[in-house]
């Protein structure tokens, strides 16, 4: 019998029409799933400059458990490259036999080496996207144990590591994603020019790697480190905080990602060049996002700005991204170890784009003709009203127990704060099979192309508790219209299938 990739036979086919179970596969089928599949291919512009998009970013990449006892893994820098990170977190160290290490500073994190970490780049940078691979460098090593990091960066990476400006890049000042397809750039403390005389000839200058942020705060990683270091170290061997002098042949190959530190939105204007960035602690960074929102998206029209965990979440722990992708920092980076709500969110923002790491901004976060505060209620732009009709579920995980689940649907739209909503179904008793809820929700958002929708199964276990079963974020962008197959993900990401919802999408 002759059939179709549907399942169609031969007597449905000539008469145009389908049977039950090949219109079943069809509607289980990419061709309507709620994903836009065009977008699972590069798409966007990219020749604009590195500004102006959403970068995939990793805080404490080597990590792959908590922040005091947990282990430095090399795995860790592949699951991150093969998920699409584009911006890498190393923090290095003295290590014995000259050979500088990579480990959570002042913990009993176990340590690897900096020149397997490196290995590990060059060998799977460019397995999953062609566009630029930035190594943030947090340095804490002396100039001697600088000197053979940038020895194992040259010999190690060869071409792909970006060592001079491009001669005519397509942007301008910062270059674009296709222009550095293929390199890996240096995120690091760049030395300033200066004429070369006979004390700070070679590797000596008196610059600082220290990026700190005000001491009051304890607000840079610096000072997270300082932190941990009271806490395992007896009183009085306690470690003095003290500036690293850093190595001209490291500062050398740090070309368009030069780290400076943030000291206020009108210094930046008037004293930052365009190749320098600035990293700055969650609480600093949401403080200036609601008092400054708008000089916030100004500043990361023209900089790239670098957002990471604050230094207290030990357990790893992270931030909402949202908060941060809507004043438009680039690098807003995440423990990709730790699984939950705030990486579930980062997985649906960066699979746009063909997964390539590298999401075009929206306009309102790119344009200067006209101000954009994402903290204000009211935006000029007509609201776009969305209908989501949660329809019906299919094949739904069973716990362990065997006990049928209690199932209802939680609908979340991320995105400024006047759009962030969320809204359940009602719960299906004893059905992990076939539930149908037939829920209507709508939906006002002034910023949809800012937004992500996260539809969320939970098991309803008590009158106000309830556990995770499966999800799906995406980008409000990317959500076709009409009747749509959800697949639903794990904790961790991975396919449940063949679990899935059923919904309907409207939206004007």
């Amino acid at each position: 019998i002759t059939k179709t990739v549907f399942g169609v036979e031969a007597e449905p086919r000539e008469s145009r029409s389908m049977t039950f179970e090949g219109f079943l596969r069809y509607m289980e089928s990419k061709n309507c799933c709620i994903f836009n599949q065009a977008h699972t291919s590069v798409y966007q512009d990219m020749d604009q400059p590195l500004t102006n998009y959403f970068i995939s970013s990793s805080h404490n990449t080597y990590l792959t458990g908590d922040q005091l006892v947990g282990k430095s893994h090399l795995d860790a820098y592949v699951c991150a490259l093969r998920k699409g990170c584009r911006c890498l977190e190393i923090d290095c160290w003295d290590g014995p036999d000259m050979e500088p290490v990579v480990y959570h500073g002042y913990t009993l994190t176990t340590k690897i080496l900096f020149k397997d970490v490196i290995n590990t780049v060059e060998q799977h940078a460019f397995e999953v996207s062609a566009y630029p691979v930035i190594l943030s460098l947090e340095n804490h090593c002396s100039q001697e144990q600088q000197e053979v990091m940038a020895q194992n960066l040259i010999s190690i990476l060869g071409d792909k590591l970006l060592r001079a400006p491009l001669i005519h890049p397509t942007t301008g000042n910062l270059p674009s994603p296709n222009d550095l397809m293929y390199k890996v750039l240096i995120k690091n403390k760049k030395l300033k020019p200066q004429i070369q005389t006979e004390e700070t000839a070679g590797t000596e200058a008196e610059e600082s790697v220290d990026e700190g942020e005000d001491d009051e705060e304890e607000d840079d990683e610096d000072e997270d480190h300082l932190t941990k270091a009271k806490f395992w170290s007896p009183r009085k061997t306690e470690p003095k905080k003290k500036k690293v002098v850093v190595a001209r042949a490291l500062s050398d190959l740090v070309i368009y990602t030069g780290s400076v530190k943030f000291i206020s939105f009108s210094h930046a204007n008037d004293n930052q060049n365009y190749y320098e960035n600035t990293s700055m602690a969650e609480k600093k960074a949401r403080r200036l996002a609601k008092v400054s929102g708008a000089d916030f998206v100004q500043h990361n029209q023209k900089f790239l700005s670098r957002i990471y965990p604050a230094g207290s979440r030990t357990s790893s722990s992270n931030y909402n991204p949202q908060e941060f992708w809507n004043v438009g920092s680039q690098l807003v980076a995440l423990n990709f170890q730790s699984l939950g709500l705030p990486m579930d969110l980062n997985d649906g923002r960066f699979q746009d784009n063909g997964g390539c790491g590298y999401v075009l901004k929206p306009a309102v976060l790119i344009s200067s003709q006209r101000s954009f505060d994402p903290s204000c209620r009211q935006h000029r732009q007509k609201p776009t009203h969305l209908l989501l009709k949660v329809i019906s579920g299919s094949n739904l995980p069973v716990p362990r127990s065997g006990k049928p689940l209690d199932p209802f649907v939680r609908v979340e739209i991320h995105g400024i704060a006047a759009d962030s909503r969320r809204k359940n179904t009602h719960t299906v008793r004893n059905n992990s099979l076939s539930p149908h809820w037939e829920a209507d929700m709508n939906f006002s958002i002034s910023v949809p192309e800012l937004c992500l929708i996260r539809f969320c199964v939970r098991d309803q276990t008590g009158l106000l508790s309830s556990e995770f079963v499966g999800q799906y974020t995406l980008p409000f962008n990317s959500v076709r219209k009409g009747y749509r197959w959800v697949p639903l993900l794990s904790r961790d990401g991975c396919s449940l299938d063949p679990a899935s919802l059923f919904v309907f999408v409207w939206y004007s």
